[in-house]
């Protein structure tokens, strides 16, 4: 029943590897494939050949063993036989075709196959055909120093085949050890492997995305050390003057507009709209519209700026939770309703000002891109050292643009007024109060943004 038990867990556990390689294989063809799978194939392969080996050497000598055990075995029966034939002979003086009559009356043994020859070769008794599974040792019965025959014992090698058949399961039982034991080190090596590969692509990541404040993952391991060193000095060499480029590239585009628009009704104003009042009351409509947008823009830059260049400059002990009523508020006199959660206090070292801006800005981009039918929400919760702001609005945010939001200037309601810096300007304020912003559910039905803060 044990053995029954050992290779039934043994095949289950074979049948399992084999898919859970075959899954991942097929992955590979589409993702490519993984440091961790590589090792452990790798590994996988050096083990199984290694155990598949020592199996084979194992079950070799077992049979090797079995088999002589079981020659000796035949060998000592067929001297015994043919001593015992011997002197019979001998005694009653008779020859060896009366000892095979005899032993045909008699019989033999079922275990053992016996067949008597004459000094010939000439078979008296039994068959002499040798079967699969079997040893076969041949004595010569001799009587005052003649030749007078011969004693073949061919015997089954019953003792090899139980050896075999009890060591097969111990043997399965330590490929499967071997092979779950070489699935552990190579998750283990693997892991040590990929964990600061992955780390080094997720710095790359925030970085790509704006996170100018990003740490570099703590490297374990020399090599891992100097590659964390050269990203992170790559990066502070680079950032500078790309920087500079984007930002201005972006600002020119943002102002190419508003400008454009002050130029084209301040030129027809000067072609003669000035002579019609209607038409110069339009036109000039339209330069106060542009150059609104145009102070807008700069104050938010501005702010942008000053948060990220001198972070918080003093912080005191602030209730978020009253900030986010305000937020409420504030937002009901423009018409909208978000009913505001508490679930614990949450009080929070920063500056007021900015904390406030940047709560108003993000209820500000849930009015703008919430759904007016749906119900909003403003939960303030704590969660043991960290106080989180969530503002959940009906709607979904498109795809193309979900890891790009926090960036400056990224906005899609660009010819509503929008700047695209006030996402922005709450990651800002998020980092300089070792906080973080995030998207937290892209939606629909609902758009979920976080604000997450150390507590005081």
């Amino acid at each position: 029943m044990m053995r029954l038990i050992v290779v039934s867990a043994g095949a289950i556990g074979l049948i399992l590897l084999v898919a859970f390689i075959t899954q991942r294989l097929v992955r590979a063809r589409t993702a490519g494939m993984s440091i961790r799978m590589q090792i452990f194939l790798a590994l996988a392969g050096i083990v199984g050949t290694f155990a598949f080996g020592v199996g084979l050497l194992v079950l070799d000598r077992i049979e090797a063993r079995a088999t002589l055990l079981a020659t000796e075995a035949a060998r000592d029966e067929a001297d015994a036989i043919a001593r015992f034939v011997g002197a019979e002979m001998r005694a009653d003086a008779v020859s060896i075709r009366d000892i095979a009559t005899s032993m045909r009356h008699e019989g033999t043994n079922a275990d053992v196959h016996l067949v008597l020859l004459d000094a010939d070769g000439r078979v008296l008794f039994g068959e002499s055909e040798r079967e699969l599974g079997t040893v076969m040792v041949e004595t010569p019965i001799m009587v005052e120093g003649h030749l007078l025959g011969r004693i073949r014992v061919i015997k089954p090698t019953i003792i090899m085949r139980r050896l075999l058949a009890d060591f097969a399961p111990t043997i399965l039982l330590i490929s499967v050890t071997l092979g779950a034991a070489a699935a552990l080190a190579a998750a283990v090596i693997g892991r040590a492997i990929a964990t600061p590969i992955e780390g080094l692509t997720s710095f790359a990541v925030r970085v790509s995305e704006g996170e100018t404040s990003a740490v570099p993952p703590q490297a374990h391991g020399q090599e891992v050390k100097r590659l964390t060193k050269a990203i992170d000095s790559m990066r502070r060499e680079l950032e500078g003057r790309p920087f500079l480029e984007t930002f201005a590239a972006d600002l020119s585009h943002e102002l190419k507009n508003p400008v454009a628009a002050v130029r084209a009704s301040a030129e027809v104003l000067d072609e003669g709209a000035l002579a019609e009042p209607e038409e110069a009351r339009r036109f000039v409509a339209r330069i106060r519209e542009a150059t609104a947008r145009i102070e807008t823009l700069l104050g938010e830059i501005l702010s942008l700026a000053r948060i990220e260049a001198r972070g918080v400059d003093s912080s005191s002990e602030v209730d978020v939770g009253a900030l986010a009523r305000a937020a409420s508020e504030a937002a009901k006199d423009r018409g909208a309703i978000f009913e505001l959660t508490l679930e614990d206090d949450a009080i929070v070292r920063g500056q007021p000002n900015w904390l406030a801006r940047a709560i108003d800005n993000l209820v500000d981009n849930a009015i703008v891109h919430g759904q007016p039918s749906g119900a909003s929400r403003i939960i303030v919760s704590r969660d043991g050292g960290r106080v989180a702001v969530r503002v959940v609005s009906p709607g979904a945010v498109a795809k193309h643009v979900q890891t790009k939001l926090f960036r400056r200037f990224v906005t899609t309601r660009a010819a509503g007024g929008g700047t695209g810096l006030g996402l922005a300007i709450v990651r800002a304020v998020a980092e300089a109060h070792g906080g973080r912003a995030e998207l937290a559910r892209a939606g629909p039905p609902e758009v979920e943004f976080r604000l997450t803060l150390p507590s005081a």
